[in-house]
């Protein structure tokens, strides 16, 4: 794990406040090569309301090693946990690139830490399940020099639970979805003017790949190589049979929508605010970044 006990700073909202922040990696098969990071950024030892924070204390016992973990404690004495998480995205501006895009990566974000005694069937651990608004399918052949499969790219964009707009894409592909599944997607029509709102679920996949290349030689034995890749990735492997209906107040309305696209171009504003603010104290401010809202009509992320 990379979690840290802090105190927040005097400019703070509440200085003064001792919070854990970090990531906590999870192995979630039984051979220990998926393993997957849970990122949290102010766990205090109270909630709101002033009662004791029972995540805090998991998080804590952690990092005392009162809890153990397989690089220290082995397999056999490693925590067992179960944790409530939800999709959420880190973001800056890259200023190393012309134009200063937006970086947007993918990442489980804080949730309820549970210490388990049993845990889950394999196939049920590091999973996701979310409602989505698809705006794009693109499909990808599949690439055997690189050993890539033939894929499906679902984009569009899924609400955290304060209803914030968090534009992702997730994959599809075998062998964690059937074949089918990438027609499915690709058959939904889904476009920027003619979204499709539905329910996905899928896998967390974080493990580093190996391959083993053979290389012929003019003479003597054959050498072989191994390439290492790390794969880390959403797959959607179901999806609920009905989408939903479009613009209806049992689902989500256009008008809703339109607000959550227009409070995501103030969340990026304020992103570049601070990292400009940040940069300008290395006397390295950002310049020329800017957000455009979409057309009217269109649903771009």
């Amino acid at each position: 794990h990379k979690l840290e006990k802090k105190v927040s700073g005097e400019n703070s909202k509440n200085p003064g406040t001792e919070f854990i922040n970090g990531i906590l990696r999870i192995a979630t098969d039984d051979e220990m090569l998926n393993v997957v990071d849970v990122h949290f950024s102010y766990v205090t030892e109270t909630t709101k309301n002033g009662k004791a924070n029972s995540t805090y204390g998991v998080l804590l016992n952690i990092i005392e090693g009162k809890i153990g973990s397989v690089m220290e404690h082995g397999k056999e004495n490693a925590g067992k946990l179960r944790i409530d998480s939800a999709i959420g995205l880190n973001e800056w501006y890259d200023n190393n690139t012309t134009g200063h895009p937006l970086v947007s990566v993918k990442r489980n974000e804080g949730g309820f830490v549970h210490v388990t005694q049993e845990l889950a069937e394999e196939k049920n651990r590091a999973t996701f399940d979310t409602d989505m608004v698809i705006t794009n399918v693109i499909r990808t052949e599949a690439d055997e020099e690189r050993d890539l499969p033939e894929k499906v790219t679902v984009k569009g964009c899924i609400f955290d639970f304060r209803g914030s707009l968090l534009p992702v894409e997730f994959n599809v592909y075998t062998p964690y979805a059937p074949e089918k599944a990438l027609d499915y997607f690709e058959n939904l029509g889904a476009t920027s003017s003619s979204p499709v709102f539905t329910r996905v679920q899928g896998v967390q996949i974080s493990k580093t790949v190996i391959r083993k290349i053979e290389e012929e030689s003019a003479f003597g034995d054959t050498k072989v190589k191994e390439v290492r890749n790390s794969q880390r990735d959403f797959v959607i492997n179901w999806a609920q049979p009905e989408t939903y209906a479009w613009d209806s107040e049992e689902t989500l309305l256009v008008s809703e929508l339109n607000e959550k696209m227009a409070a995501r171009e103030v969340t990026l504003a304020e992103i570049k605010k601070r990292q400009d603010e940040y940069q300008a104290t290395k006397g390295n401010a950002l310049s020329g970044t800017s957000t455009s809202a979409p057309a009217k009509g269109e649903y771009k992320f």
